[in-house]
């Protein structure tokens, strides 16, 4: 059984979940439909030229609306409108926008006609956040709405479940080195967190993560036990 995949979101994520299926060689799963919005050509560019993982090791081509990275043709939507996607035939959505992490706004993509989503980001109303090798035993068919929660959680719970299952934790505080992200200026420029109105690639940064509490998702009795914070750095 081949599991017909959607991607909503062509950033950081999107691009690179894309990329690795399509290189993977695998014939279990399929990218069938992604809406990157902006020109397909630049869509295009971005998935061939990669500065962080380098070129795309296959042919990248597009059509008529559409995009083959040698795997067969992917419907290509360019779109912010919910309302105007189709999702028919999709096993499941990858939400990789960072902007409908709320289930009940994700839930959109069900009614487009997704079986079932997947978050890219901490998310709430949600039936599971789920750690790959942590609680994905906890997994049921019945689960529609999937958070993966981030980068740093998927750090943080392995490490948690070990240190807890083994010693116990009462209390904890976290830090992730963190690269810096899309919403950072090059330049110094007006933000509304002051820290992150400096010119990323000069700068180490302190802002907030949700990891933490999330955490608390995946490892429900560490829930409230940790906090954390994140430093910005200056790399890709």
């Amino acid at each position: 059984m081949t599991i017909k995949v959607g991607i909503n979101g062509f950033g950081r994520i999107g691009r690179c979940t894309l990329s690795h299926i399509a290189a993977s060689g695998r014939d279990d799963i399929e990218v069938i439909k992604v809406n990157a919005t902006g020109p397909l050509e630049t869509a295009a560019h971005l998935i061939k030229y990669d500065s962080v993982h380098g070129r795309f090791p296959g042919e990248v081509t597009i059509g008529d609306g559409t995009m083959n990275l040698g795997r067969g043709d992917m419907q290509m939507f360019s779109t912010y409108d919910m309302n105007e996607l189709d999702w028919d035939g999709c096993d499941v959505v990858l939400e990789c926008t960072g902007k409908f992490n709320d289930g009940e706004k994700a839930k959109a993509h069900l009614e487009r006609g997704a079986k079932k989503v997947l978050l890219s980001a901490p998310g709430k109303n949600v039936d599971k956040t789920i750690v790959f090798g942590v609680n994905d035993d906890q997994l049921e068919a019945t689960d529609t709405m999937i958070s993966n929660g981030s980068c740093t959680t998927n750090c943080l719970a392995p490490l948690a479940k070990v240190l807890d299952e083994a010693f116990g934790i009462e209390h904890g505080i976290m830090t992730t080195i963190h690269a810096y992200t899309g919403d950072q200026p090059t330049l110094d420029r007006r933000h509304k967190d002051l820290y992150r109105a400096r010119a990323a690639a000069m700068s180490m940064i302190p802002t907030s993560t949700g990891a933490a509490k999330a955490l608390g998702e995946v490892l429900p009795n560490l829930k409230g036990r940790l906090a954390g914070s994140a430093i910005r750095v200056p790399t890709p």
